[in-house]
């Protein structure tokens, strides 16, 4: 099995199940838990928007060309407060209307801690399972992505708004009342959602009533200590699979992020262990 490498399909389980994405193939990965697992690189990259063949990676599985023409790669995808189509300047209007002028979901999650963040709402739950998260709670929803991104930066202020990824792939943090939390954090935006609402509309920010959503993963044991393999630096990547969280695979002798590698063409071997 080989292909260019996409990030793992997940799915919400007892643990959450996942999938390594080889070109159009796809395989389970739960049950190889305890196996030998070996991933080798072959030397070669595509982009993962137009699939011709790059000597190097950009913004996550792009070529130069296509780093440099597509909205999904501008600045604003991670800070959708500085959204360029909401200021007139998007440089895929039609792609700007599908992806980012729809309703979107402010959530806090517990990663390595409590942190706050946004995603479109079809990207629930994969969006916690992307990032590892073992609970999320839905707070508040917003009609466009920018407007999310307003009220993020507004929680910001008190809450990460990034995961320690050597925390949480220690295993995260300890559980949160993640209801009490939201409550908190709500009050204390008060008036930024008073301020957005006089300037975006009334029904330009809403509260979601949601319960919080407990995650778990397929781990047999978390790392003490974080090695990071790294294709660029060895092509081959293999040990034994003791665990999935988040998109990374979590070996006896190190850890790697397999989105980081979004692109490079990988080659499956497993072995009996």
């Amino acid at each position: 099995m080989h292909g260019p490498l996409s990030k793992m399909r997940a799915r919400l389980g007892a643990d959450t199940e996942y999938a390594l994405v080889l070109g159009d193939a796809e395989t389970p990965l739960n049950p190889r838990l305890g196996q030998v697992l070996t991933l080798r690189w072959t030397g070669r990259i595509f982009c993962d928007a137009c699939g011709r063949e790059t000597k190097k990676s950009f913004a996550q599985g792009h070529c130069y060309p296509c780093m440099q023409k597509l909205a999904r790669c501008d600045l604003c995808v991670v800070k959708p407060e500085t959204c360029h189509f909401a200021a007139g300047t998007c440089r895929e209007p039609d792609w700007g209307e599908r992806h980012c002028m729809i309703p979107h979901v402010v959530y806090l999650a517990n990663t390595s801690g409590l942190k706050v963040g946004i995603t479109r709402e079809s990207q629930l739950p994969t969006r916690w399972l992307d990032q590892g998260a073992t609970q999320a709670l839905p707070v508040l929803g917003t009609a466009t992505r920018h407007l999310a991104g307003l009220v993020e930066v507004a929680l910001a202020r008190s809450h990460a708004d990034k995961t320690n990824w050597r925390a949480m792939l220690k295993g995260g943090g300890a559980p949160l009342d993640l209801a009490a939390a939201a409550s908190a954090a709500l009050a204390g935006i008060a008036d930024d959602l008073t301020a957005i609402r006089a300037t975006h509309g009334a029904d330009a920010v809403w509260p979601l009533d949601n319960a919080p959503l407990d995650i778990t993963y397929p781990v047999t044991r978390y790392p003490q200590k974080i090695a990071s393999h790294n294709f660029d630096k060895t092509a081959a990547v293999s040990g034994v699979l003791e665990g999935i969280k988040g998109q990374y695979l979590l070996f006896d002798n190190g850890v790697i992020n397999l989105r980081k590698f979004t692109g490079y063409e990988v080659e499956l071997v497993d072995t009996a262990a």
